[in-house]
């Protein structure tokens, strides 16, 4: 699923950021190595953090159910996932670098979601949105500072994109045909005999042999 949500973000900067010009939208880790290579105008859009969001997160099963109301199966809620990425912008002038950033910051503002033309075919049918944010204040346990750091390379003025992907987890649990007949339950009563969860006590074996007359026998 990653990959897919990086073609949709690749083919919405093309359109709606950079207009359709010769600007290339890569997705590599922007190294200094990797920096001192790039000849060519470059958006880059590093994914650096993968992560739940747990508040989105759902316990239990889904009950799919049939026309008259009785359960089909059951299937694991969707799970939701916080995809982090650093956007970059590499040309010769700083000022050609920041009116690229500038039509970043629009395209994303523009739009909360990443539109549905973009997005994989099993998301786009099932109508789910993949929500996106913009230059958010990044938690406390993730500064683009220490991103810069583990790359090796000088700190360089950038967006943070958010995408909000959801995941099918494609856990399913068949569910049996449905019961048609109301449970029995059965009590012992006193001297061992069964009654049932109508009341009414059930007729005694035949054959166990007849009770007492009270008289011996001769």
């Amino acid at each position: 699923m990653i990959h897919e949500i990086d073609e949709a973000l690749r083919r919405m900067i093309e359109r709606d950021a950079l207009g359709g010009s010769a600007v290339e939208v890569v997705f590599d880790a922007p190294t200094k190595e990797w920096a001192s290579r790039r000849n060519t105008p470059t958006v880059d859009c590093y994914l650096y953090d993968v992560r739940e969001d747990v508040r989105r997160r759902s316990v239990g099963m889904v009950a799919q159910r049939r026309d008259d109301g009785t359960v089909e199966s059951r299937h694991a809620p969707l799970r939701h996932f916080k995809l982090a990425y650093l956007l970059t912008a590499w040309t010769q002038r700083p000022e050609d670098e920041h009116r690229l950033l500038t039509n970043l910051l629009a395209c994303f503002v523009r739009s909360d979601v990443i539109p549905m033309e973009f997005l994989p075919a099993a998301l786009a049918e099932a109508g789910m949105p993949v929500p996106v944010a913009i230059a958010q204040p990044p938690p406390e346990n993730r500064q683009l500072s220490d991103v810069w750091s583990a790359l090796g390379g000088e700190l360089k003025p950038s967006l943070d994109l958010v995408v909000i992907a959801p995941i099918d987890p494609q856990r399913v649990e068949l569910a049996g045909p449905p019961t048609t007949e109301p449970p029995v339950i059965g009590i012992a009563g006193a001297g061992g005999q069964q009654q049932s969860s109508s009341g009414r006590r059930p007729s005694p074996a035949r054959g166990g042999g007849q009770a007492a007359s009270g008289k011996a026998a001769g």
